[in-house]
């Protein structure tokens, strides 16, 4: 019996369960099977697999079904050699900063000191050429430079597809919901934003706002000094308040639970949320170690969740943490091992501490985690910024023993403080400069901002292969037997 003899709608679903490489053997077997495949089978694949992307989010909107299953899937192997360019986003700075990064899918902003640098992100209607990523304007909040007055945080908030609307948090510890201003062409010099751009929210009193997360419309602050506060992006917020006493670090937000993270014998604590009100009293309590009759005090200084499409499945109950002993932990909260006591912690959740599922660590650079995210290549990889050397690590999650680091672009003796990971780009920031990793095809001179200096004025080291990026250091984790 012919194949296409069957009603349409059977292959139609017999698509959804192949391949990218069944998809293009079929494609190749008949015209029916062609179209069939063009029309509805990169489609489905698309459907099940998503890639968590900002950079690429909008020039994708004009891109086939086929044409963005071919970018990903060249991405994909790149991840899997690896393959990349490594790329300054700007000159170096003047003095050490300690610059932290937001973004949506308009802008990648890097904050440093008491400015904001804007990097907007192109669409290309060519989907063998990469998407460009060039500067816009530099903001500036206090026109006085003073270390009080530094940006500690900063965090992207819906405002109906403008992609302008952030919330700031700074050392003295105010807090902020901002609208950056539009851009003026051809003006020189930072854009100072006025109090009419800047709404305070008077949470934190004078201790500097460490952290800011945020989910739909809801967000997550925290302090030095440990007080968190949930509230939302309103006119009238409503907060809501938990006390750590601690010094604190980190936050991660989902629809289901507010991570916090700092320097304790308990330092990853999971509050839930329901109906828009969070817990007073932890949920979870994640540890690092796997035997709970030694505990020693530690810290998490970096937290994220998963993205859409990642190994273990798009769930908010997989939370991954960086800490301050150089190991990252995977925590899953529906696993059942779990620690029934911690000496010296007099009260904790029902049932126990919870044990990692998967940990990992640079075992040539045993430095605190600064930072982490997830996505990368198949949604599977983990990479975090480390305190020394400008190093950003990699894992992927299906085989983690095979994982790799590589110095940032001018190999500062920096920490890498901030990073933001998506399908086929990983942003970063040391205290010299922001910089990207690019695993995506296409790539060109053009891709990204021009540098107004020589390179080697600059400290870059020479041309890699391709040209277009700059010659850094990899290696592997792997430990000769």
């Amino acid at each position: 019996m012919p194949a296409d003899s069957l009603p349409g709608d059977v292959w139609i679903t017999v698509l959804q369960y192949l391949s990218v490489e069944d998809l293009a053997h079929v494609a190749q077997t008949s015209r029916y099977f062609h179209s069939l495949v063009n029309e509805y089978g990169w489609r489905s694949y698309l459907e099940a697999n998503p890639r968590y992307t900002w950079s690429l989010a909008k020039p994708m909107q004009s891109w086939s079904p086929y044409d963005q299953v071919r970018y990903h899937t060249i991405t994909d192997h790149n991840w899997s050699v690896p393959s990349f360019v490594a790329r300054p986003l700007s000159s170096r700075w003047a003095g050490k900063l300690q610059p932290v990064l937001a973004i949506n899918n308009s802008r990648l902003l890097v904050a440093a000191a008491n400015h904001i640098y804007s990097y907007t992100f192109g669409r290309s209607s060519n989907p063998r050429l990469s998407p460009n990523i060039q500067f816009e304007c530099a903001y500036m909040t206090n026109k006085v430079l003073q270390a009080t007055c530094d940006i500690t945080s900063i965090e992207c908030v819906p405002d109906g597809g403008y992609d302008r609307t952030v919330y700031i948090g700074y050392a003295d510890g105010s807090l902020e919901r901002v609208v950056l201003p539009a851009c003026k062409p051809g003006m020189e010099g930072p854009i100072h934003i006025e109090s009419n751009f800047r709404e305070k929210r008077p949470y934190h009193g004078t201790e500097a706002v460490e952290s800011i997360s945020s989910c739909g419309d809801h967000l997550l602050s925290l302090s030095s000094n440990g007080t968190a506060v949930f509230f939302n992006n309103s006119a009238n917020p409503s907060p809501e308040f938990i006390e750590l006493r601690v010094r604190s670090w980190a936050t991660h937000l989902s629809h289901r639970h507010a991570v916090l993270g700092a320097s304790s014998l308990t330092p990853l604590m999971v509050h839930s949320i329901h109906e828009s009100h969070i817990s007073q009293r932890p949920t979870h309590i994640l540890t690092n170690s796997t035997h709970d009759d030694h505990p020693r005090a530690s810290a998490v200084y970096g937290i994220c969740g998963t993205p859409p499409s990642a190994p273990w499945g798009a769930s908010e109950q997989v939370i991954i943490s960086g800490w301050y002993d150089g190991v990252v932990n995977v925590h899953d909260l529906r696993s059942s091992r779990r620690a029934h006591r911690i000496p010296g912690v007099s009260s904790f959740p029902a049932g126990g501490a919870l044990f990692p599922v998967m940990s990992m660590c640079d075992p040539w650079l045993p430095e605190p985690v600064y930072t982490v995210s997830s996505g990368g290549g198949g949604s599977s990889h983990i990479a975090v910024g480390t305190a020394r050397h400008s190093v950003v690590a990699f894992w992927d999650v299906r085989a983690p023993h095979k994982g790799w680091s590589v110095h940032a672009p001018g190999n500062d003796s920096s920490p890498v403080y901030s990073i933001k990971l998506e399908s086929s780009r990983l942003f970063g920031a040391t205290q010299s400069r922001p910089f990207v990793l690019d695993f995506g095809p296409g790539v060109r001179e053009e891709t990204y901002p021009k540098l107004t200096k020589p390179p080697r004025e600059d400290g870059l080291k020479r041309r890699d292969s391709s040209g277009v990026g700059f010659y850094v250091t990899r290696y592997g984790h792997s430990r000769p037997q």
